[in-house]
């Protein structure tokens, strides 16, 4: 993905944006070369008995950092590693619990998007239920940036002074979510204004709408992908023409 022949970070995660996406942005924020493995060696990976595996693994992404001879499973631990690596952390403990927060917060989110990871389908019915549910995840990061001086003219989730992990998760959760599904961008809005400014103030740094045109060009508007998203979708639609 990137143009150096021996990235430093190589990247095992499916063709979509997903959780992939969070990993992605940070290093291109980090301005770290990476390359990704193809959906076959994903697989393959995935596939192997666990003592097997350079680092023992359910699911992507997993991150190699080749320089340091790391390897990381799981969304969580790979953004709190580069984090460091990249000094993206507020650097102070209590603001870094806080990065820890918005990252397990996002992680979260995820889950229920997906109910828990495709374990059930979306339906109208189920849909309807959720979304006052969402709308208080969106109120959760809206207050959270608002009582660090975050407003909708300016300012960090975190109060920093420069843009740090937080603000990459909350852009990368958010503003992908809804752009991926723009039928959410109107509750986005109306629900956290501020958090809305601020993704958007990151996803136009030069870095991340890079990014997010390479991914749309490679891989279209797919977000989670597969039959938990097509159910997504219809339940959205249903939703917004019933």
């Amino acid at each position: 993905m990137q143009g150096d022949p021996t990235p430093r970070y190589a990247l095992h995660y499916w063709p979509v944006m997903f959780r992939g996406q969070f990993v992605r942005a940070t290093l291109a924020h980090a301005g770290a070369a990476w390359d990704e493995a193809d959906i076959d060696a994903v697989a393959q990976a995935m596939s192997e008995d666990p003592q097997d595996q350079p680092v023992p693994f359910m699911g992507p992404p997993v991150l190699t950092d080749r320089q340091a001879g790391v390897m990381l499973a799981q969304m969580p631990a790979i953004l709190d590693y580069l984090a460091h690596v990249h000094g993206l952390m507020p650097g102070d403990p209590a603001r870094d619990a806080l990065t820890r927060k918005v990252v397990a917060d996002a992680n979260d989110v995820l889950m229920e998007m997906t109910r828990h990871n495709g374990a059930q389908m979306w339906t109208t019915e189920a849909w309807a239920d959720y979304v006052p549910r969402l709308s208080r995840w969106m109120g959760i990061f809206d207050e959270t940036g608002r009582r660090h001086g975050l407003t909708e003219g300016g300012g960090t989730l975190l109060g920093t002074e420069a843009h740090g992990l937080a603000d990459l998760v909350t852009h990368v959760l958010w503003g992908t979510m809804t752009d991926t599904l723009p039928a959410l961008r109107p509750l986005f809005e109306r629900t956290a204004p501020a958090l809305a400014a601020l993704s958007d103030r990151v996803g136009a740094l030069p870095e991340q709408a890079a990014l997010h045109a390479r991914s749309v060009e490679a891989w279209g508007e797919a977000w989670c992908g597969g039959q938990i998203e097509a159910s997504l979708r219809a339940a959205i639609a249903a939703q917004a023409t019933g």
